[in-house]
Protein backbone atom coordinates (compact mmCIF):
# COMPACT_ATOMS: atom_id res chain seq x y z
CA UNK A 1 0.00 0.00 0.00
CA UNK A 2 1.36 3.39 -0.97
CA UNK A 3 1.31 6.33 1.44
CA UNK A 4 -1.40 8.92 0.92
CA UNK A 5 -1.55 12.46 2.26
CA UNK A 6 -4.29 11.86 4.79
CA UNK A 7 -3.44 14.97 6.80
CA UNK A 8 -3.34 17.50 3.97
CA UNK A 9 -6.90 18.71 4.48
CA UNK A 10 -6.31 18.88 8.24
CA UNK A 11 -3.21 21.03 7.72
CA UNK A 12 -5.09 23.34 5.38
CA UNK A 13 -7.99 23.56 7.81
CA UNK A 14 -5.63 24.68 10.57
CA UNK A 15 -4.19 27.29 8.22
CA UNK A 16 -7.69 28.52 7.38
CA UNK A 17 -8.57 28.79 11.06
CA UNK A 18 -5.38 30.72 11.80
CA UNK A 19 -5.94 33.04 8.84
CA UNK A 20 -9.46 33.97 9.90
CA UNK A 21 -8.83 34.14 13.65
CA UNK A 22 -9.27 37.51 15.29
CA UNK A 23 -7.66 38.88 18.40
CA UNK A 24 -4.47 37.88 20.23
CA UNK A 25 -3.58 34.69 22.07
CA UNK A 26 -2.68 35.09 25.69
CA UNK A 27 -1.73 38.15 27.66
CA UNK A 28 1.77 38.92 28.88
CA UNK A 29 0.45 41.28 31.55
CA UNK A 30 1.59 44.43 29.76
CA UNK A 31 -1.54 45.00 27.71
CA UNK A 32 -3.55 48.06 28.66
CA UNK A 33 -6.91 49.47 27.78
CA UNK A 34 -5.14 52.23 25.88
CA UNK A 35 -3.15 49.83 23.70
CA UNK A 36 -6.32 47.86 22.95
CA UNK A 37 -8.14 51.07 22.07
CA UNK A 38 -5.21 52.23 19.96
CA UNK A 39 -5.11 48.98 17.98
CA UNK A 40 -8.87 49.07 17.45
CA UNK A 41 -8.72 52.67 16.26
CA UNK A 42 -5.76 51.89 14.02
CA UNK A 43 -7.74 49.03 12.46
CA UNK A 44 -10.68 51.38 11.83
CA UNK A 45 -8.37 53.85 10.11
CA UNK A 46 -6.90 51.12 7.91
CA UNK A 47 -10.40 50.14 6.80
CA UNK A 48 -11.15 53.80 6.08
CA UNK A 49 -7.93 53.98 4.06
CA UNK A 50 -8.93 50.92 2.01
CA UNK A 51 -12.36 52.46 1.32
CA UNK A 52 -10.75 55.76 0.26
CA UNK A 53 -8.26 54.06 -2.05
CA UNK A 54 -11.02 51.90 -3.56
CA UNK A 55 -12.99 55.05 -4.36
CA UNK A 56 -10.25 57.52 -5.28
CA UNK A 57 -7.66 55.28 -6.92
CA UNK A 58 -4.05 54.29 -6.24
CA UNK A 59 -2.95 57.94 -6.06
CA UNK A 60 -5.09 58.63 -2.98
CA UNK A 61 -3.11 60.89 -0.64
CA UNK A 62 -2.80 60.85 3.13
CA UNK A 63 -5.05 63.90 3.16
CA UNK A 64 -7.67 61.97 1.17
CA UNK A 65 -7.49 59.06 3.60
CA UNK A 66 -7.75 61.34 6.64
CA UNK A 67 -10.79 63.05 5.12
CA UNK A 68 -12.43 59.66 4.43
CA UNK A 69 -11.83 58.69 8.05
CA UNK A 70 -13.27 62.03 9.26
CA UNK A 71 -10.05 62.93 11.05
CA UNK A 72 -7.32 65.49 10.49
CA UNK A 73 -3.94 64.53 9.10
CA UNK A 74 -2.20 65.14 12.48
CA UNK A 75 -4.71 62.81 14.17
CA UNK A 76 -3.99 60.14 11.55
CA UNK A 77 -0.30 60.43 12.31
CA UNK A 78 -0.95 59.67 15.96
CA UNK A 79 -1.59 56.10 14.85
CA UNK A 80 0.87 55.80 11.94
CA UNK A 81 4.42 57.10 12.04
CA UNK A 82 4.36 58.20 8.39
CA UNK A 83 2.82 57.44 5.00
CA UNK A 84 4.97 54.32 4.59
CA UNK A 85 3.67 52.98 7.91
CA UNK A 86 0.08 53.57 6.78
CA UNK A 87 0.72 51.83 3.46
CA UNK A 88 2.37 48.92 5.28
CA UNK A 89 -0.72 48.57 7.48
CA UNK A 90 -2.90 48.50 4.36
CA UNK A 91 -0.56 45.87 2.92
CA UNK A 92 -0.93 43.70 6.02
CA UNK A 93 -4.71 44.11 5.81
CA UNK A 94 -4.60 42.95 2.19
CA UNK A 95 -2.46 39.93 3.06
CA UNK A 96 -4.99 38.91 5.71
CA UNK A 97 -7.73 39.07 3.08
CA UNK A 98 -5.68 36.91 0.70
CA UNK A 99 -5.18 34.25 3.37
CA UNK A 100 -8.87 34.36 4.30
CA UNK A 101 -9.79 33.69 0.66
CA UNK A 102 -7.11 31.11 -0.14
CA UNK A 103 -7.41 28.89 2.90
CA UNK A 104 -11.13 28.02 2.54
CA UNK A 105 -10.61 27.42 -1.20
CA UNK A 106 -7.86 24.93 -0.47
CA UNK A 107 -10.02 22.92 1.94
CA UNK A 108 -13.13 22.95 -0.25
CA UNK A 109 -14.66 19.76 -1.61
CA UNK A 110 -13.18 18.42 -4.83
CA UNK A 111 -9.89 17.11 -6.15
CA UNK A 112 -6.59 18.79 -5.40
CA UNK A 113 -6.51 20.27 -8.91
CA UNK A 114 -10.00 21.68 -8.45
CA UNK A 115 -8.90 23.30 -5.20
CA UNK A 116 -5.89 24.89 -6.90
CA UNK A 117 -8.27 26.24 -9.57
CA UNK A 118 -10.58 27.65 -6.91
CA UNK A 119 -7.70 29.21 -4.96
CA UNK A 120 -6.38 31.02 -8.05
CA UNK A 121 -9.84 32.30 -8.95
CA UNK A 122 -10.47 33.41 -5.35
CA UNK A 123 -7.19 35.33 -5.34
CA UNK A 124 -7.94 37.11 -8.61
CA UNK A 125 -11.51 37.82 -7.50
CA UNK A 126 -10.10 39.60 -4.45
CA UNK A 127 -7.82 41.73 -6.64
CA UNK A 128 -10.82 42.53 -8.81
CA UNK A 129 -12.67 43.78 -5.72
CA UNK A 130 -9.79 46.05 -4.62
CA UNK A 131 -7.73 46.82 -7.74
CA UNK A 132 -6.78 50.32 -6.60
CA UNK A 133 -5.50 49.06 -3.25
CA UNK A 134 -3.34 46.41 -4.90
CA UNK A 135 -1.95 48.88 -7.44
CA UNK A 136 -1.16 51.45 -4.73
CA UNK A 137 0.78 48.80 -2.82
CA UNK A 138 2.80 47.51 -5.77
CA UNK A 139 3.45 51.02 -7.07
CA UNK A 140 4.91 52.11 -3.71
CA UNK A 141 7.66 49.49 -3.53
CA UNK A 142 10.98 51.32 -3.53
CA UNK A 143 13.42 48.70 -2.27
CA UNK A 144 14.09 45.92 0.16
CA UNK A 145 16.82 44.61 2.42
CA UNK A 146 18.48 41.22 2.31
CA UNK A 147 16.83 40.29 5.60
CA UNK A 148 13.40 40.11 4.01
CA UNK A 149 11.85 43.21 5.59
CA UNK A 150 11.11 45.84 3.01
CA UNK A 151 12.34 49.41 3.04
CA UNK A 152 9.42 51.23 1.52
CA UNK A 153 7.76 47.99 0.46
CA UNK A 154 4.25 47.94 1.94
CA UNK A 155 3.83 44.33 0.82
CA UNK A 156 6.92 43.00 2.61
CA UNK A 157 5.31 41.62 5.77
CA UNK A 158 2.25 40.39 3.89
CA UNK A 159 4.37 38.45 1.39
CA UNK A 160 6.23 36.78 4.24
CA UNK A 161 2.97 35.80 5.96
CA UNK A 162 1.42 34.31 2.83
CA UNK A 163 4.63 32.49 1.85
CA UNK A 164 4.93 31.08 5.38
CA UNK A 165 1.39 29.69 5.22
CA UNK A 166 1.99 28.09 1.80
CA UNK A 167 5.37 26.70 2.90
CA UNK A 168 3.75 25.12 5.94
CA UNK A 169 1.18 23.33 3.82
CA UNK A 170 3.74 22.19 1.24
CA UNK A 171 6.24 21.14 3.90
CA UNK A 172 3.70 19.13 5.87
CA UNK A 173 2.53 17.42 2.69
CA UNK A 174 6.03 16.43 1.59
CA UNK A 175 6.97 15.21 5.08
CA UNK A 176 3.85 13.04 5.24
CA UNK A 177 4.96 11.43 2.00
CA UNK A 178 8.41 10.81 3.45
CA UNK A 179 10.26 12.93 0.90
CA UNK A 180 12.56 15.94 1.17
CA UNK A 181 10.63 19.02 2.34
CA UNK A 182 13.59 21.39 2.11
CA UNK A 183 12.27 23.11 -1.00
CA UNK A 184 8.94 24.10 0.54
CA UNK A 185 10.02 27.60 1.56
CA UNK A 186 11.70 28.73 -1.70
CA UNK A 187 8.86 27.18 -3.73
CA UNK A 188 6.32 29.05 -1.58
CA UNK A 189 8.10 32.37 -2.13
CA UNK A 190 8.21 31.61 -5.85
CA UNK A 191 4.45 31.07 -5.90
CA UNK A 192 3.88 34.35 -4.05
CA UNK A 193 6.05 36.19 -6.57
CA UNK A 194 4.17 34.56 -9.44
CA UNK A 195 0.83 35.64 -7.99
CA UNK A 196 1.99 39.22 -7.44
CA UNK A 197 3.50 39.69 -10.90
CA UNK A 198 0.51 38.08 -12.62
CA UNK A 199 -1.92 40.22 -10.64
CA UNK A 200 -0.02 43.43 -11.37
CA UNK A 201 0.16 42.64 -15.09
CA UNK A 202 -3.55 41.83 -15.27
CA UNK A 203 -4.76 44.89 -13.37
CA UNK A 204 -2.45 47.16 -15.34
CA UNK A 205 -3.17 45.80 -18.82
CA UNK A 206 -6.66 44.26 -18.59
CA UNK A 207 -6.11 42.50 -21.93
CA UNK A 208 -7.70 39.27 -20.71
CA UNK A 209 -10.76 38.24 -18.71
CA UNK A 210 -10.37 37.18 -15.11
CA UNK A 211 -11.51 33.67 -16.01
CA UNK A 212 -8.80 33.37 -18.66
CA UNK A 213 -6.05 34.70 -16.39
CA UNK A 214 -7.20 32.37 -13.63
CA UNK A 215 -7.04 29.37 -15.95
CA UNK A 216 -3.48 30.22 -17.05
CA UNK A 217 -2.30 30.96 -13.52
CA UNK A 218 -3.85 27.77 -12.16
CA UNK A 219 -2.32 25.70 -14.96
CA UNK A 220 1.12 27.14 -14.29
CA UNK A 221 0.87 26.52 -10.53
CA UNK A 222 -0.55 23.04 -11.00
CA UNK A 223 2.07 21.84 -13.47
CA UNK A 224 4.86 23.29 -11.33
CA UNK A 225 3.56 21.36 -8.31
CA UNK A 226 2.98 18.24 -10.37
CA UNK A 227 6.50 18.41 -11.79
CA UNK A 228 8.01 18.76 -8.32
CA UNK A 229 5.90 15.83 -7.09
CA UNK A 230 6.89 13.60 -10.01
CA UNK A 231 10.57 14.13 -9.29
CA UNK A 232 9.92 12.48 -5.92
CA UNK A 233 7.83 9.60 -7.27
CA UNK A 234 4.57 11.20 -6.13
CA UNK A 235 1.50 10.89 -8.33
CA UNK A 236 -2.14 11.85 -8.16
CA UNK A 237 -4.55 9.02 -7.38
CA UNK A 238 -7.02 8.99 -10.28
CA UNK A 239 -9.79 7.77 -7.98
CA UNK A 240 -9.82 10.64 -5.51
CA UNK A 241 -7.40 13.23 -6.87
CA UNK A 242 -5.15 13.10 -3.80
CA UNK A 243 -1.38 12.71 -3.70
CA UNK A 244 0.23 9.28 -3.30
CA UNK A 245 3.79 8.11 -3.18
CA UNK A 246 3.83 5.49 -5.93
CA UNK A 247 7.58 5.07 -6.29
CA UNK A 248 10.49 5.61 -3.88
CA UNK A 249 12.30 8.90 -4.53
CA UNK A 250 15.61 8.61 -6.28
CA UNK A 251 18.63 9.15 -4.08
CA UNK A 252 19.73 12.76 -4.32
CA UNK A 253 16.83 13.61 -6.63
CA UNK A 254 16.49 17.29 -7.32
CA UNK A 255 13.39 19.08 -8.62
Amino acid sequence: MTPKVKGLTHTLAKTAKAATARGEDGDDGRSTRWSAHREARRAELVEAAVAAIDRLGPTASVEDIASAASVSKPVLYRYFSDKADLHAAVGAYGADLVLERLAPALVADGTLRERVDLACDSYLALLDEHPNVFLLLVQNRVGHTGGGHGVGDPLADGKLAIAAAIARVMGDTLRELGVDAGGAEPWAHGLVGLGLSTGEWWLTRRTMSRAAVSAYLSSFVWHALEGISRSYGVRLDAADGELRLVAPPETGAQP
